[in-house]
């Protein structure tokens, strides 16, 4: 018999706030995260606009000396970890530390602080590089410190599959629970890329919205006059649990994990399978891992990057695998508000998931002015919906091909 999973404890940092509340009011209200660049001067270039966090304090969550030797992506993750280790209430000692480890996600690691001792080395010599240099930019470093700060000893271990990577690290940590591995996993995800070096390679791919002028209107998924993603930075992590350890302590359960999926398309580097059969293939596993139907499933918190590719070939796949249920489904996409979180969007979109089974509201996908012929679902435009959401799936799709999907279900005893 497969153990039970459930989601215990929430933590994020992301464009539209620190605290899972401030989210969730920013979300239902439709409320953009996105605005200029700020953290380098970026008029030379075709993207200028962005989701930054901006009113996050490291010092809020660590002590300065910490701060100094970590990347952000790493205080975003630290940050997220604590919040969602106090909203849970689980506590590790040496009586359970060794049935209790951490997996998360991120697609491009310590970018801006690689970017900064590059210029150092450069311009100072050898000399002159932090010996925290290495620790501050790696990415498996984020399960690393969270694990330090909570003692955590079990499966420690970090993903990077793009901007799928912490939609994996939460299904691996599902799997790990399930299968008797572990007790409890904190896992999510992180990112903050947005950097000189990162905003010009995604500009010569032409992957980026150039709508400078209206900032937050310029994440529009599966609108027709999309022109691209907006770049957003960000860390959501969630706690899991086995069913029973979580009931033993009494523990405030919001939603059950029910199914994980993962897939390759083996097509190309960047862009998706147009016929969507990759989506298809890990959607349709996430759906027979959790011993469900199609028409099961009630809410779909979209891949919806805002780039015409991946959003037609996602519709395509939607309406593969659930036929005329997938006219019936509701389906948003919230990197209409945040911007893309890269390899941090699974852990922050698995959250909302969670919240729109818990709080009964579905997010809307804003900016949604002109529909496409190509994207003929209910996409949710523009106002949040009240709904009594059962299941709700979360997909992340990224380089290279690689796919994702989680299923989240209300919680039964």
């Amino acid at each position: 018999m497969k153990r039970r999973v459930v989601v215990t404890g929430l933590g994020m940092v992301t464009p539209l706030g620190t605290g899972v509340e401030k989210n969730w009011e920013a979300l239902c209200a439709g409320k953009s995260g996105l605005g200029p660049i700020s953290k380098f001067d970026a008029s030379e270039y075709p993207s200028q606009i962005a989701g930054e966090v901006r009113d996050f304090h490291a010092e809020d969550f660590m002590d300065k000396k910490m701060a100094r030797r970590f990347d952000v992506f790493i205080h975003y993750s630290i940050a997220s970890a604590k919040m969602a280790m106090e909203d849970s209430g689980l506590k590790i000692d040496s009586s359970n530390a060794n049935r209790i480890g951490c997996i998360t996600g991120s697609g491009l690691g310590g970018l801006s602080t690689l970017e900064h001792y590059h210029k150092v080395l450069l311009e100072k010599g050898p000399q002159k590089i932090n010996p925290f240099f290495i620790p501050a930019i790696i990415a498996n470093m984020v399960p690393g410190q969270i694990a330090i700060e909570f003692g955590a000893k079990g499966p420690n271990t970090s993903i990077v599959t793009a901007c799928a990577s912490s939609c994996h690290a939460v299904g691996e940590a599902f799997k790990l629970i399930r299968e008797g591995v572990s007790d409890a996993m904190i896992t999510g995800g992180s990112e903050s890329v947005i950097t000189p070096l990162a905003v010009a390679g995604f500009c010569a791919m032409r992957a980026l919205s150039t709508r400078n002028d209206e900032p937050e209107r310029a994440s529009r998924p599966f609108e027709l006059n999309r022109d691209g993603f907006v770049i957003g930075e960000g860390s959501g992590i969630i706690i899991l649990e086995e069913l029973t350890h979580a009931l033993d302590r009494g523990a405030n359960i919001y939603a059950e994990v029910a199914g994980y999926g993962l897939s390759g398309d083996a097509y190309h580097i960047s862009a998706p399978a147009p016929d969507g059969n990759g989506a298809i293939s890990c959607m349709s596993m996430a759906i027979k891992d959790a011993g469900l139907e199609p028409e099961d499933i009630d809410y779909i918190n979209a891949h919806g990057t805002s780039t015409k590719l991946n959003d037609e070939a996602e519709n395509r796949a939607v309406k593969a695998v659930f036929g005329a249920h997938a006219y019936r489904l509701a389906i948003s996409s919230t990197k209409s508000m945040t911007g893309h979180l890269l390899g941090g969007a699974g852990g922050v979109e698995s959250i909302y998931s969670v919240l729109t089974i818990n709080r009964g509201v579905i997010p809307p996908t804003i900016n949604y002015e002109t529909p496409d012929p190509e994207c003929d679902l209910d996409y949710v435009p523009n106002e949040a919906r009240k709904a009594n959401v059962r299941t709700a799936m979360s997909n992340s799709f990224g380089f290279g091909g690689t796919n994702a999907s989680l299923l989240f279900k209300a919680y039964e005893p």
